[in-house]
């Protein structure tokens, strides 16, 4: 199965935040000259259409203690343990030179795979906190690639600042030129996870509405909802007037972002690695439900840097958001300085430094057994 080039296999979840990266390092890799196999579960195989065709997708059997009912955490382990034998199986009978977890559910049975037949591997943490799944592995691989600087790490354990690998969609973007908001058409650009999106969606189109008459009138919208909340959010901007295009996904994010006079979204790690590539104002609202608040963390940087304005969900309603969009709005200077800020921070090289940092440790004597050396 091996036609000579060396093999990387990348374990991955099924969100955005943990497949884009993913995605962004498959790319580097295969114009390397290396094969890319992505190990996933069911969930994650659904969000694999933007990675390129000749990245072989290996399923295996994986599960989450998140879900409820007794039953379904009962069988958590033997749904793993069948993952991991299943995947190192594969790892037999076709060799990996490198094994890089980016965390999630998913990424479990190839990560432990990897260290039970003791290959190289690493994992990459996109947040500033350390996901579950990361946090296992931490001590038992060869290198961590931290996406948010500071992240948080266990004690003894030192890791990399690659930042954030973007795909090549958002790279082709990079540093494109802004155009700063003035009496002419602008674009608002609103988007959150499946699992951040109900509250943008409750709040942002009535913040939209509340805007002065001669500002809202410029701006078109593009805002990404949840299936059960198109209808209520799409009336919401037809009944007042507004310009909105509201889907479940767009496609074409990176163009969006670029477009955009402002970003409204939470402050998911890959988010962030998009706005300060592109070089975007934004208004972040970090996931209260995240147990580690990963995301107050993601935001920080660009909230020191003056390259976007920090809304806990606490004080994110309609009059709050409305004022603050109207300032940066009406602010040219401002938000063309925000801009800047946020392109300053960008890392548009994160996928190369990555894939040294593989090509490094698929040369390293996995046998050793060391972790925590990055």
């Amino acid at each position: 199965m091996n036609d000579g080039a060396p093999l990387l296999i990348i374990a991955a979840g099924g969100t955005g935040g943990h497949m884009f990266p993913a995605q962004a390092l498959a790319e580097v890799m295969l114009r390397r000259g290396w094969r890319v196999k992505l190990s996933t579960d069911a969930r994650g195989a659904r969000y694999t259409g933007g990675f390129p065709h000749s990245v072989e997708i290996e399923t295996v059997s994986s599960a989450t203690f998140a879900r409820a009912g007794l039953l379904n955490k009962l069988l958590v382990p033997l749904r793993i343990a069948s993952g991991v034998v299943s995947a190192g199986w594969r790892m037999r009978r076709d060799r990996p030179a490198a094994v890089v977890g980016f965390g999630g559910y998913p990424a479990i049975p190839a990560m432990a795979a990897a260290t039970l037949l003791r290959l190289p591997r690493m994992i990459h943490e996109q947040n500033g906190v350390l996901g579950r799944v990361n946090q296992m592995f931490a001590r038992r691989v060869q290198g961590i690639a931290c996406g948010t600087w500071p992240t948080e790490l266990p004690d003894g354990v030192s890791g990399t600042h690659t930042g954030n690998p973007v795909r090549m969609a958002v790279a082709d973007k990079a540093g494109a030129p802004y155009i700063p908001p003035g009496d002419y058409p602008m674009s608002v650009l609103v988007i959150g996870g499946s699992q951040g999106a109900r509250i943008l969606s409750d709040v942002v189109p009535g913040a939209i509405a509340a805007l002065p008459d001669g500002l809202r009138r410029n701006l078109r919208i593009s805002h990404q909802a949840r299936e059960e909340d198109l209808t209520r959010v799409a009336e919401v901007y037809a009944n007042s007037g507004i310009d909105a295009e509201v889907q479940p996904f767009f496609q074409d994010v990176p163009r969006r972002i670029s477009e955009a006079q402002l970003v409204i979204s939470r402050a998911g790690a890959s988010t962030i690695a998009d706005l300060t590539v592109i070089g975007r104002p934004a208004i972040l609202v970090p996931l209260a439900a995240a147990i580690r608040d990963e995301q107050t963390a993601n935001a920080r940087g660009m909230v020191e840097a003056g390259a976007a304005l920090l809304m806990p969900e606490s004080r994110f309603d309609i009059a709050a958001l409305s004022e603050q969009v109207a300032l940066i709005l009406g602010d040219p200077a401002g938000a063309e300085q925000m801009a800047r800020a946020a392109l300053a921070l960008g890392k548009p090289d994160a996928a190369q430094v990555l894939a040294d940092m593989v090509e490094g440790l698929s040369t390293v004597n996995s046998s050793s057994g060391k972790s925590g050396e990055a």
